[in-house]
């Protein structure tokens, strides 16, 4: 610095002057050199990029704001500060200018590099950035090495006189003012650009964030505060950001996938060239290649979408890392042993570590911040990906995998994929993280550090082992078992009716308990499992030490263990754990995202529906010319050598057996088989009604209007059509009634008519109706052909292609087509057909007594507005629309706060979210949880019921366990500061032995710990899941009416499992780490007694800040799952719609509304993972603070101190943050997890139903006997203040008589079966069955004793044996017999397994028919005295119809049979007719008696053409 060009070093630096003094200060040459230019040289290095990437990223033009003119204000005054300076200096101080050039040439430096930042400020404006965090780090470094001359200067203030150079002193001080005014104002962000302000109500404020409130997260604040003082609700949450939003993520990414895909089709069509000449073998090898390589394809195309933002996160946790690094190597070990060192160097250690320690924390929580932003946006991106796919996909591929799997694919491996995102970078950062921590441990104690890799290579493959014995015991065994449980609950939930009516429950309930018992079981032993694995990996610190620090003094007696190699190892090994234990955990996580990626890609690249399958023209009608059709390219064709013209305007029926093709023939029209030959071409537009209609979860209106604007006058004439109007008048809020998934709360007749008015609505130019009229009564029937199809209907001058079973809507078709296994046999009109003598012409004589007694026509007119649909074992809608509220009310009366809505409000009665409690707002139509802090009672429920004998030797070992660590951390303080004799220790073995003997005694402890927790929950979820159990199936009918299958399956499935396995997990994480705390804070106190003043504020700041996040972060995980199940539930609905869909054309509108569901569930989970990181970042300043405490009071107390017990209080008050977060982690998770045992007890305390068996009952084995029945009086309420259902019924049915029950809908004919089942109890009055009062044996006594056929045919997956004899009470003889007489004989013994022929769910694997006589073979095979049957015919063919009657005439001869007809044929030869109205019975006699009375069984039979 001298006259010399450029100053020596020894003019610049100097260590005597900076180091070896206690007085450490800069040389003058380096504070007006090096300090001056540092940031100078920052900002003009790396300007030139920055200004690059302006011009790259333009955001729009910022108007100049008050911010922006303060900014250049400040820069204009600091740069003119350096040319007045320079000035100065040239005129006063031209002497000093020979000797110092560089006085001279600083100022200049300085000011044209503030004018540079002036420049870029500007640019920024221009370019629309409103945080710099290239300004921001600028200001920073020049105020930081402002700091060291600020600090010379104000000593020459104090100690020497200055007043010659006041100027220059005044001058520094107002520049330096300047320089941190610059900074302040750095931390603040500009006003959004002009032009690009789209005003989005309720935007999330990390976009108006400066750079500083970005990395501290401080943006946050706002809600969690919100959060703590009011339950948040979904109204409070931020909107999304645009680029986290499905439509801009999703037609991003849906480009690049379509490209990405195209050039797989291309190298796939390339090899297909050569494929038509490979063998076999080699073509199965190129499908599996190219569902292998479609995985990756969607891997890179996610790559190139995410990447470069995902690498911002990785520089991140480089940085990370390397401070991680930093941190041992700056303990203050050293500065303790030397006994002359100046104590502002332990201060200086102290605040190294504190910055080194924050900028850690800062960096790995920006690196989480991204990983969870990308795994966000991906998860968007496949889910997006995966539903725009599912309405495309062709039938074929739909059948390799049921909706189950595809709900799965958007779920469960969106969640992998997420996790993959997260823990990706583990897979290459662990290995080197680990070879570092060995290359510094080698260091401090050489060769011995291999001792501790020996120990790593036994520790954690035995892990590893552990961990993957673990996942097959959940795969193969634990979740085979809960799946099969979950499907079997779900089956019993969904034939509950049945159940009841057999009086089953006892059976399935052992059924479920087998499951649950095997599943405990694999639970038990994957649980002890994981606590072999929990007390190695907690013990891995002790045993590596142990393994280094035993080699390290047995293998030579002047290897000494002193403070500073004991306690920089004890941190390099700490840091060691953290990637030892990611990586396997990593790469597991790797190996799962693969495969989920490998079932996403083989999803998304399998064949679609082509276009060409259906060409549109402008011929009339629709038209197939020599098609043959298959539903797979490989399979046999379906439909072959079929020619249909259909003139524009015309009806055309299609009949034929049960599957004989008729459905597959509308599906060929709508293009959805593979079309193998032939043409098929459609005019106009298409509404298609299918054979199971399809209902959404929406409301009536919205399910009729389906996304088209409503036409009043239009909407009116459909729903009087279709004859809905009567139903609106009985459902709560008339057509604005919410319907229920897979339209719960509508009968089968209503859901069919609500499907068929969606068509209507539409207008369309073509209807394909398959068999819309089967579910629905006959007089209805007749009345919607009438009204809709027939020639004088709304559809009159539409094209109409009917699927039917009904004959006798035949002859007014203009065409029929008679389908006979896949082929047209004949076609013509119906007269045609009769004329032809064919097999049409037998198969209408051989019915031809049905033809006129099908249909009981009814003018829909007559029909009393006020009266009832109804349907067997369901509550009339009547009852639902009166009662539904009130249920609701009772059983979650805690839960729930309802408010009666008016009609116009949205009543979703029946579908309301399993996930919490909800408050209905008046005319709102959104839902809001009501919020309750997780009660203290819930916990003491769960201790209770895993019993105090159990706890209190849990918390003793866990005092234990943590008494262990601490006395062998403090063994090895007292060890380290042992004096060194001669060069080496006395008693190194003694002191070895006892080191270890503590440390496996802490093993053993955390062993015994984990595993007394985890058999304390499993006792705990036996009794809750057994108990729940039984109140569920003892739960009356009306429980399951009103209680929606979804909330109970989410209670056996999600709410078990949480118990099961999150409560217990929570647990041992939550007490490990707070007893851990307790240690820390005794150890640092232990060292420096006077840290109990800082540890005690700290203490109060955690809890404050804690509380503060608990309560937001528990609403924000339940508004999260909330908004997930719409999603899952739309999904499932969508996959299971798809043709109605399609048919409609409504892709886009589903599309969008897709998105609107991921995005809303996407607003609460946003802010929940930002939740966790603003915890994080507070507590780890929280933690930092103890460490800085601890190394302050350590230096404080240098003189007083060991080293030994500075390193143990320093290296565990390192621990602190980790420890802070994991502890608030683990308690949220238990806070979120402990709900569920509230979820579950829930549906204790609900109304239960009789007792199954009476105690010291003594009724008759063969009771009854004769099978009398007598009514006196007999009264029914479907619930108390109602109207009566069934009123002053009295009457006595004799043994054998065969009694039809008649009358309108809603009359109470299925009233009295309930009634006698005792579905529903008596109000009043009672029943007798061969003298015995029903109402005094238990439920079971009377179910099992008599028999119903009821009108849904129920059957359970399982063998067909259990099926009909699930108790295993009947021998193979007597159920082939039954099995024979009720025409199934053939057919099964025809079937590979016979008797044991697995069904599927629902019997899916059989047809309706088929489904029928099983049940006829269940009462066959009980062949009781009593048999109710509830007709159920229109969905079966005539012929399967004959059988049934034909059989119960036969083998029901000597039995009393009551028939609830629906059609009257089928009862004219009984003894007795019972016309039922209005819950009372108002003619009663032989039929032939009350046809000639001319009362109102003659009126009926009238009108059905039998009189």
């Amino acid at each position: 610095c001298s006259q010399t060009p450029s100053p020596s070093l020894e003019g610049l630096w100097d260590w005597n002057r900076t180091w070896y003094t206690d007085k450490p200060d800069l040389t003058e040459c380096f504070q007006n050199t090096v300090l001056v230019w540092f940031p100078c040289v920052y900002l003009w290095l790396l300007a030139p990029f920055y200004a690059l990437h302006l011009y790259c990223h333009d955001h729009g033009r910022i108007s100049v704001s008050s911010l922006c003119t303060a900014k250049m204000v400040l820069g204009f005054l600091l740069a003119s500060f350096g040319f007045v300076e320079f000035f100065y200096i040239l005129l006063e101080r031209s002497q000093e200018i020979q000797n110092h050039m560089v006085f001279l040439l600083s100022p200049i430096i300085r000011s044209l590099t503030v004018v540079l930042a002036i420049c870029i400020i500007q640019l920024e404006r221009i370019r629309g950035c409103r945080s710099s965090v290239f300004l921001f780090l600028f200001w920073v470094l020049a105020v930081v090495c402002s700091l060291v001359p600020m600090r010379s200067k104000i000593l020459l203030v104090m100690y020497e006189d200055i007043s010659n150079d006041l100027v220059r002193y005044m001058a520094f001080f107002s520049y330096f003012s300047l320089q941190l005014a610059q900074l302040f104002l750095c931390c603040f962000a500009d006003q959004p650009p002009e032009g690009k302000t789209v005003v989005v109500k309720n935007a999330c404020p990390v976009q108006d964030a400066s750079f500083l409130s970005k990395i501290l997260f401080w943006w946050f604040t706002g809600l969690v505060v919100k959060g703590y003082r009011t339950p948040l609700e979904a109204k409070d949450l931020w909107n999304l950001r645009e680029e986290d939003r499905s439509n801009k993520i999703i037609s991003d990414l849906e480009e690049e996938w379509t490209t990405e895909c195209a050039k797989q089709e291309k190298a796939m069509a390339a090899d297909v060239a050569l494929g038509t000449r490979l063998p076999d073998q080699a073509q199965i090898l190129r499908k599996l290649q190219k569902e292998q390589s479609s995985g990756f394809c969607l891997l890179r195309t996610l790559a190139r979408n995410f990447g470069p933002y995902f690498l911002t996160g990785t520089l991140c946790i480089i940085f990370h890392d390397i401070f991680m690094f930093a941190i041992p190597q700056v303990l203050l070990l050293g500065f303790m042993k030397e006994e002359e060192a100046p104590l502002w160097k332990g201060y200086f250690y102290a605040t190294l570590m504190f910055l080194l320690s924050c900028l850690q924390s800062l960096l790995n929580h920006q690196y989480m911040y991204t990983c969870f932003t990308v795994g966000m946006r991906v998860k968007t991106a496949v889910m997006g990906l995966v539903y725009r796919k599912s309405l495309v996909i062709n039938s074929a591929s739909r059948r390799t995998c049921t909706v189950g799997e595809i709900v799965n694919l958007v779920s469960a491996d969106t969640q992998k994929l997420m996790d993959f995102v997260v823990y990706f970078n583990a897979v290459w950062l662990a290995p080197i993280e680990i070879a570092l921590c060995l290359f510094f441990l080698w260091q401090h104690l050489g060769p011995s550090a291999l001792a501790g890799i020996a120990t790593v290579i036994l520790i954690f493959p035995l892990n590893g082992f552990i961990a993957k014995k673990r996942s097959k015991l959940q795969v193969q065994v634990q979740m085979k078992y809960m799946d099969g449980r979950i499907k079997l609950m779900n089956e019993i939930l969904n034939g509950i009716k049945i159940l009841k009516f057999y009086a089953w429950e006892k059976a399935f309930l052992e059924q479920v308990l087998g499951y649950r018992e095997k599943e405990l079981k694999a639970l038990k032993k994957s649980q002890i499992l994981y606590s072999i694995s929990i007390a190695s990996f907690n013990s891995s610190t002790f045993l590596i030490a142990f393994a280094m620090f035993g080699v390290y003094v047995l293998t030579d007696d002047k290897n000494v263990l002193d403070a500073q190699k004991v306690f920089v190892s004890m941190a390099l090994i700490n840091i060691l754990k953290t990637p030892l234990s990611q990586l396997p955990f990593a790469m597991s996580t790797t190996m799962q995202a693969i495969v989920s990626l490998k079932r996403l890609g083989k999803y998304l690249c399998s064949e679609e529906l082509k276009e060409d399958n259906v060409t549109k023209t402008p011929l009339n009608g629709v038209l197939i010319d020599n098609g043959t059709f298959s539903w797979t390219k490989e399979g046999p064709p379906c439909l072959r050598r079929i020619n249909v013209r259909v003139p524009k305007g015309s009806l055309v029926a299609v009949v034929g057996h049960v599957g004989s093709g008729k459905s597959s023939l509308l599906s060929a029209m709508l293009g959805e088989t593979e079309k193998r030959s032939g043409n098929v071409s459609v005019k106009g537009s298409v509404a298609y009604v299918p054979q199971q209609a399809w209902i959404q979860n929406a409301t009536v209106q919205e399910n009729v209007v389906f996304g088209r604007e409503k036409q009043k006058t239009w909407y009116q004439r459909v729903l009087e059509a279709c004859a809905l109007l009567p139903d609106l008048n009985i459902l709560p809020a008339g057509d604005s009634t919410e319907i229920g998934e897979k339209g719960l709360n509508l009968s089968g007749g209503q859901k069919q008519r609500v499907s068929l008015a969606r068509a209507v609505y539409r207008k369309a130019d073509i209807y394909l109706l398959d068999d819309p009229l089967s579910a629905v009564d006959a007089h209805v029937g007749q009345h919607i052909f009438d009204k809709v199809i027939g020639p004088k209907g709304v559809l009159r001058d539409k094209t109409r292609v009917l699927v039917t079973h009904g004959m006798s809507f035949l002859p007014q078709a203009d065409l029929i087509l008679v389908l006979v296994e896949g082929e047209i046999t004949e076609s013509g009109s119906y007269q045609e057909l009769l004329s032809r003598h064919g097999a049409f012409a037998d198969f209408i004589h051989t019915f031809a007594s049905n033809d006129r007694k099908e249909s009981i026509t009814e003018p829909m007119s007559d029909i009393d507005e006020e009266q009832i649909p109804e349907d067997l074992g369901k509550l009339t809608e009547v009852d639902k629309a009166r009662t539904g509220r009130v249920s609701f009310e009772q059983e979650l009366e805690n839960n729930y706060t309802i408010t009666h809505l008016s009609p116009p409000a949205r009543c979703s009665l029946i579908n309301m979210p399993s996930f919490l409690p909800f408050t209905y707002c008046k005319g709102s139509q959104t839902m809001v949880p009501v919020v309750r802090g997780v009660r203290l009672e819930m916990y003491m429920e769960y201790f209770k019921t895993i019993g105090m004998a159990f706890i209190i030797p849990i918390v003793f070992l866990y005092a234990f366990q943590q008494g262990a660590s601490l006395a062998y951390n403090y063994w090895l303080s007292l060890w380290a500061d042992e004096p060194i004799v001669n060069g080496t220790q006395i008693d190194t073995d003694m002191k070895l032995a006892v080191y270890g003997a503590l440390g496996f005694a802490q093993g053993i402890a955390i062993f015994g710990t984990t595993v007394a927790i985890s058999v304390g929950g499993i006792i705990a979820s036996r009794h809750l899941h057994m108990d729940l159990l039984k109140n569920v199936l003892h739960s009356p009918m009306s429980f399951f009416e009103t209680t929606p299958s979804g909330n109970l399956l989410n209670r056996f499935a999600k709410e078990i499992d949480a118990i099961d396995c999150m409560i217990p997990d929570g647990l041992k994480m939550m007490l490990g780490y707070l007893f851990k705390l307790m240690e820390v804070c005794i150890i640092v106190m232990l060292a420096t007694p006077f840290a109990m003043v800082v540890l005690l504020p700290l203490a109060i700041l955690y809890a404050f800040v804690q509380s503060f996040y608990v309560a937001t972060s528990c609403q924000l995980r339940r508004l999260e799952s909330v908004s997930r199940s719409p999603i899952y539930t739309h999904f499932n609905e969508t996959v299971q719609g798809a043709s109605v869909i399609r048919a409609f054309g409504e892709q886009h509108r589903f599309i969008v509304q897709a998105n609107k569901r991921v995005d809303f569930n996407q607003t609460s989970y946003f802010p929940r993972f930002v939740a966790t990181r603003w915890l994080a970042v507070n507590l780890e300043f929280v933690g930092n603070g103890v460490v800085l405490a601890a190394a302050i009071l350590s230096v404080m107390g240098k003189d007083t101190l060991s080293p030994g017990i500075v390193g143990l209080a320093v290296s565990h008050s390192l621990q602190v943050t980790g420890i802070l977060s994991w502890i608030v982690r683990s308690w949220t998770d238990v806070e979120n997890n402990i709900v569920s045992v509230e979820r579950v007890k829930e549906y204790f305390d609900t109304p239960k139903e009789a007792a199954w068996k009476v105690e010291g009952s003594s009724l008759p084995l063969a009771w009854p006997q004769t099978g009398t029945i007598e009514f006196q009086d007999y009264g029914l309420q479907y619930r108390k203040g109602l109207d009566w259902a069934l009123r002053g019924i009295t009457l006595k049915i004799q043994e054998r008589e065969k009694v039809g029950i008649v009358g309108r809908t809603g009359a109470g004919k299925s009233s009295l079966a309930l009634g006698i089942f005792r579905i529903l109890e008596a109000a009043k009055g009672e029943i007798y069955i061969d003298g015995v009062n029903i109402a005094e044996i238990g439920l079971h006594d009377l179910r099992s004793r008599i028999t119903i056929i009821p009108q849904d045919p129920v059957l359970f997956s399982g063998s067909l044996r259990m099926n009909l004899d699930p108790f295993d009470a009947y021998t193979d003889e007597e159920i082939w017999t039954s099995l024979e007489l009720a025409h199934l004989k053939n057919f099964v013994s025809n079937l590979p397994d016979k008797l044991n022929y697995e069904c599927s769910e629902g019997g899916e694997n059989l047809s309706l028919g088929q489904r029928q006589l099983v049940c006829l073979a269940r009462a066959l095979l009980r062949k009781t005295k009593i048999l109710v049957l509830d007709e159920a015919t229109a969905a079966v063919d005539l012929e399967t119809d004959t059988l049934i009657q034909s059989t119960i005439r036969q083998q029901f001869e000597d039995c009393t049979v009551l028939t609830i007809a629906h059609r009257l044929n089928t009862i004219m030869d009984y003894t007795r007719v019972i016309v039922m109205d209005k819950g009372h019975i108002s003619e009663m006699d032989s039929p032939a008696n009350l046809i000639s009375s001319r009362g109102q069984f003659y009126c009926m039979c009238r009108e059905a053409g039998l009189v």
